[in-house]
């Protein structure tokens, strides 16, 4: 999606979500990326916020990712990318 794109979302929304604390952060973040005074990461990450704010984030414990503290089978403590 383009900056256009983004806001014209914005402006198609009910006023009262628009008024909500996440909306108004994504169109400020926003404004900033198209006056190019802040980076368009920010107005991304903004929308995407705004847009799964219902979504409630969970924390598996149960899960074993251990893959960033394997070694290499060499015995060295180089890692390989």
């Amino acid at each position: 999606m383009t900056l256009r794109d983004a806001a014209d979302y914005i402006t198609k929304l009910p006023k009262a979500e628009q008024q909500l604390d996440e909306w108004q952060t994504a169109i400020a973040v926003l404004l900033m990326a198209a006056e190019g005074r802040g980076p368009l990461m920010h107005a991304r990450i903004g929308m995407l916020r705004a847009l799964n704010r219902h979504v409630v984030r969970t924390f598996n414990s149960d899960r074993k990712d251990t893959h960033w503290g394997k070694r290499s089978s060499g015995g060295t403590s180089e890692r390989r990318f």
